[in-house]
């Protein structure tokens, strides 16, 4: 009987400390190198030899400084700051793989379309197709700050804009450009033809542009798109636009139902919910032996700092939880942070969270309790969560760096492809192909990019660029 394959992604930040918090100090972890080029070529050989499907790079624009009124907490733990820009990572690990693919976070809140496009066209045909974009508005204030503004837009008014965003965006990957616009005609000295060229006029609520796409047509067009939205605003706009989709919860049930409700939405629009992939963001201490992931996870718990977990978990939610005592209820008050994570804690939750229970939950730093166990049971409990959830796959983010990785990698992945749930080599091709086929290095013809494609509608005003007015 055929199983269904198991994903793989490495989760991971261009700083310091990401998820897990105070590891940074574990002896053995490396992740204060993160400044250096040979640090992240290493991590893209390990994933590659792990036959990962990708490295998926988190991003913050701005501090954490809810936690205490104050980003104090936030610098002593190395709270995702200082932190780099993911973008420039990509080409260097690329350099040194042919397979694995990027999944990067772009703040489109405070990136021009025109810009981000050429920029992950760029990437596109640097890494020869193997670069995704994680959609993100943003849930910071100190963001805002920093770019001048007051304060950040409404949480449901971001994703409006988001979509007007992704609208303007696919019109230059995809319609700018006719696949035969480029020769590279040497002989006759004509690289590409103005013709097959059009300029996109847009005149929308958000936005205003009258510009052709900077660049030529790369391997995939438009990038692999990944979305985390799990609020309900979040989740309409995911079952629109994603074809990557991270769930993060501490329950199965709760993250069925998160499945089931994306994939219903996206059927509704017209989508087949078998173009969405989904991923649950996932921590393991993984040893040969049962009794040897405890002796690691009490190690590296030695380690872990719970005030940089409640810094880190106090900005996300958009509530100080130094506020609280230590066994007070935590309200649902409605603000513009992360509304999904909030609502995980409050209003979804059967149970009341107070600070002492994030505390106990988060066991090395982080928002979740790690998985921690032999590789036989780690590879029970991930194939169990795909076949009772309906997820695809995890999102799996580090502890102690790089060892939590090579660990994985060494004892995990071949029981997962010896139970035949987990590829022994890549396909060939795009990471849109390697992740739902051959053929597809294009989005599929349901999505709403296609509608911006020229294929069979021929719109060339001969010697000049043709207009697309909207």
């Amino acid at each position: 009987m055929h199983r269904k394959q198991i994903r793989l992604n490495a989760f991971d930040m261009n700083c310091v400390g990401h998820i897990q918090h105070g590891l940074w100090t574990h002896p053995r972890d490396r992740s204060a190198s993160y400044n250096t080029l040979g640090y992240w070529q290493n991590l893209a050989r390990i994933a590659e030899r792990g036959l990962f499907d990708g490295i998926f790079l988190a991003d913050i624009v701005g501090v954490y400084d809810v936690y205490k009124d104050s980003a104090a907490p936030s610098i002593i733990d190395a709270v995702q700051i200082p932190v780099n820009d993911p973008l420039l990572l990509v080409p260097a690990m690329a350099a040194v793989t042919r397979h694995v693919g990027f999944g990067v976070t772009c703040n489109l809140t405070y990136e021009q379309p025109y810009l981000l496009a050429r920029r992950m066209s760029t990437l596109d045909h640097l890494t020869n197709g193997r670069i995704g974009w994680n959609i993100v508005t943003g849930y910071l204030d100190s963001a805002a700050r920093g770019m001048g503004r007051a304060a950040q837009p409404d949480h449901d008014d971001r994703y409006d804009v988001a979509d007007e965003y992704l609208e303007l965006a696919y019109k230059l990957w995809e319609g700018s450009w006719e696949d035969d616009a480029v020769l590279r005609d040497k002989d006759n000295r004509v690289y590409a033809r103005p013709e097959k060229i059009h300029r996109i006029r847009h005149h929308g609520r958000h936005y205003q542009l009258d510009a052709i796409h900077l660049s030529e047509p790369s391997p995939q067009r438009t990038p692999v798109l990944y979305q985390a939205g799990a609020s309900t605003r979040g989740r309409r706009f995911a079952a629109t636009h994603a074809e990557c989709i991270f769930v993060n919860a501490a329950n199965k049930p709760l993250v069925t139902s998160i499945v089931a409700d994306i994939r219903a939405q996206a059927a509704a629009q017209g989508r087949d919910p078998a173009d969405i992939l989904m991923f649950a963001g996932r921590t393991v201490v993984v040893g040969r032996t049962h009794a040897e992931a405890e002796a690691k996870f009490r190690d590296y718990q030695a380690h872990a700092s719970a005030e940089g977990g409640l810094a880190h978990f106090s900005s996300s939610i958009g509530v100080d939880l130094s506020r609280y005592e230590l066994d007070e209820p935590i309200r649902h008050d409605k603000n513009n942070a992360n509304n999904s994570a909030l609502e995980a804690i409050t209003s979804r939750s059967k149970e009341p969270w107070t600070v002492r229970r994030i505390i106990n939950e988060m066991g090395l730093g982080g928002r979740q309790k790690p998985f921690v166990g032999s590789a036989e049971e780690v590879a029970d409990d991930m194939i169990a969560w795909v076949e009772e959830t309906g997820i695809d796959g995890f999102n799996l983010s580090r502890t102690v760096t790089p060892e939590c990785l090579e660990d994985f990698v060494e004892l995990v992945v071949p029981i997962l492809q010896e139970r035949g749930v987990y590829k022994r080599d890549y396909a060939e091709g795009t990471l849109r192909e390697k992740l739902f086929g051959p053929g597809r290095a294009r989005l599929a013809a349901s999505h709403p990019a296609a509608r911006q494609r020229r294929q069979g509608r021929d719109q060339a005003v001969a010697g000049v660029l043709a207009d697309a007015v909207t």
